[in-house]
């Protein structure tokens, strides 16, 4: 494996404006994700998961085998900060960048937030508790200023937690798609159902064939 290192300089007077993000391999859904489109709020319920969201996803060949690799150690291994290898409530955690990381959970039946219930909470308290203690650990940072949260949608559908330090502008941590890791604990201990029956605000780009079958069904 050739690692290369990629050079970009700005103008002085420009650095402060620019940030880069290099992705490679990069797939036709990486160069769809970045290119600039009219994006739309979609508000879905719990029906509109079962009857709208969850056929589509089923429908396409979402492949979540670079994640799998990394759970067996396959790929990216020098890149695991830390793991609980206990098959269900171990994740392991993934380091994307300094004061970035995801901890991915070693259970394969849990696709995203919609799958969650009071079944899970062990698993999600051990990821808060032992992700908070690793990350202190290997960068010093206490747990109040760090931020755990979810995705809805998610980029892949294998259920993954996010850790970014507060000072970290960390990409998808806008409101209308992150969901707090304690919030969602909270509400699962209200309500075991709860994101099985609640209605969930997401953007969805203008290409996004998801949004078709929502324009389809009259909930645009």
């Amino acid at each position: 494996k050739i690692a290369k290192i990629y050079l970009v300089l700005f103008p002085m007077h420009l650095n402060h404006i620019f940030n880069s993000f290099l992705v490679c391999p990069a797939t036709e859904k990486h160069v769809k994700k970045y290119l600039h489109q009219e994006v739309f709020l979609v508000e879905e319920s719990g029906e509109d998961y079962r009857n709208l969201t969850l056929p589509y996803i089923s429908s396409q060949s979402f492949s979540v085998q670079w994640v799998h690799n990394i759970l067996e150690k396959k790929a990216e291994a020098d890149r695991i900060v830390f793991e609980d290898p206990d098959p269900d409530t171990g994740f392991v955690l993934f380091q994307l960048q300094d004061l970035y990381l995801i901890a991915i959970v070693h259970r394969r039946d849990v696709k995203s937030l919609r799958d969650l219930t009071s079944e899970h909470l062990p698993l999600l308290t051990n990821i808060r508790s032992k992700g908070e203690d690793a990350i202190q650990r290997q960068y010093g940072i206490p747990p109040r200023k760090l931020c755990m949260y979810l995705h809805y949608q998610p980029s892949y559908y294998h259920l993954h937690v996010h850790f970014t330090s507060l000072e970290f502008d960390a990409p998808g941590c806008r409101v209308e798609r992150a969901h707090l890791l304690s919030d969602v604990i909270q509400n699962l201990q209200a309500d075991s159902s709860y994101y099985r029956n609640c209605s969930l605000a997401f953007p969805l780009r203008a290409d996004d064939g998801l949004l078709l079958r929502f324009k389809e069904a009259g909930k645009l």
